[in-house]
């Protein structure tokens, strides 16, 4: 999912500060107040723009082909298995992925391609048909920005998820070289996987310089979902575009007053204040992201990668262990720092990071590598501890 702008099922627009999703809130108060004028005029309509758009509808042949492959006395673990033939194995679908559309079911079982979230659109239809229980679940991704003409990119991802028995459940994914944050995964509603489909038309629309579309999209959007935060970012990005400053910056605001995690909005209104001449605010917004980013253990990591390809190997050893200090359940931090050591040969050290990040991934069964493993069974015993999709955009 696009918070506006970004690829795979994920969109976001950002500005020069490197901002990475976490758990942690950003400490600013914007005295916002919500304008019902205006809160009216883009939340503007009574019903779903695009009722004819069913994304979780399947074909006679797509049932056929469910039916086909899987037998009714076969048990709940055998049909996921069963699934997961149907929807990745070369004599059956063989989806492969693409991050150029976001796709309802039929259309990714006829294209043979789609983003994580068109492919869990697909498997969730094809789930429930088959008697499973299937739900939409968000996952975090340690943040990755693609550029796309003048917008920066960042995503979100989505997978599927379902009771197996009192104390285990599955997990089915698909999706490229990805890394997730660990212990992120949330479940969400139907209607919060449709919201999210419709934030990644408008975000795709904006990329492809289709701001009138785009707004359409999001206000569809955000009538499913008026919570989505990434929405109401992207849609001020849209505004901005349009040449709608009061609107671009209202809907920045309401996008960090429904999350105050939502760092992308704030990089968002530090680069709307600087463009209107307003330094005071750029400053306190952009000290306020500096801030975020110092609590925040993906900030440290993606800095400790920077100075690991610079060779500031020293440099790099601090950066992966303040991130250390932060959040000591990840292990991609422990691998980090495995590889700073052996630069700066000290084998001893780096086998004690891999061998603490194995251990890691032995231990918790949450802890999840989706381009290792498509479906996965977790049982709950097991879970140390537990811990959003769409496209959302930064203004550049």
């Amino acid at each position: 999912m696009f918070n506006m702008l970004g690829k795979r099922v994920r969109l976001w627009s950002v500005v020069a500060a490197i901002c990475l999703g976490g758990c942690t809130s950003i400490d600013l108060e914007t005295g916002f107040l919500l304008d019902e004028d205006i809160h009216r005029q883009i939340l503007d309509q009574a019903s779903d723009s695009y009722p004819e758009i069913d994304t979780l509808y399947i074909s006679d042949e797509i049932e056929q082909l469910v039916d086909g492959h899987l037998n009714r006395r076969d048990n709940d673990r055998t049909k996921v298995n069963k699934l997961q033939e149907i929807l990745y194995d070369e004599e059956f679908l063989n989806i492969q992925y693409s991050d150029e559309q976001t796709l309802t079911a039929v259309e990714a079982y006829l294209t043979r391609e789609g983003n994580c979230l068109s492919v869990m659109n697909l498997y969730v239809a094809m789930a429930r048909y088959a008697g499973l229980e299937a739900s939409f679940q968000t996952v975090n991704v340690q943040p990755n920005w693609d550029r796309r003409g003048s917008l920066l990119v960042l995503s979100q991802h989505i997978n599927a998820t379902g009771k197996l028995a009192i104390n285990s459940y599955y997990v089915v994914d698909f999706t490229p070289e990805i890394a997730l944050q660990q212990l992120t995964a949330r479940t969400v509603t139907d209607l919060d996987a449709r919201a999210l489909y419709f934030n990644n038309l408008g975000a795709e629309a904006l990329i492809g310089e289709r701001a009138d579309e785009a707004l359409v999209y999001f206000k569809n959007a955000l009538f499913l979902d008026p919570e989505l935060s990434i929405a109401w970012n992207n849609i001020g990005t849209t505004y901005n575009r349009l040449g709608n400053p009061t609107f671009a910056e209202y809907s920045y605001e309401m996008a960090f007053n429904t999350d105050n995690t939502n760092a992308t909005s704030i990089n968002n209104l530090a680069k709307f204040y600087r463009g209107t001449g307003n330094i005071r605010l750029a400053r306190e917004y952009e000290f306020a992201i500096q801030r975020f980013n110092n609590r925040n253990p993906y900030y440290h990591y993606a800095q400790g990668a920077v100075e690991m390809q610079a060779r500031d190997y020293e440099a790099a050893r601090l950066s992966f262990r303040r991130a250390l200090r932060l959040k000591e359940l990840e292990p991609d931090f422990y691998i980090a720092l495995a590889s700073v050591y052996v630069a700066l040969g000290d084998r001893e050290e780096a086998q004690k990071m891999r061998d603490s990040a194995e251990n890691l991934l032995v231990d918790n069964q949450q802890i999840y590598r989706p381009s290792d493993q498509k479906v996965r069974i977790i049982n709950t015993d097991s879970i140390l501890r537990n811990n959003s999709p769409g496209l959302s955009i930064i203004v550049n």
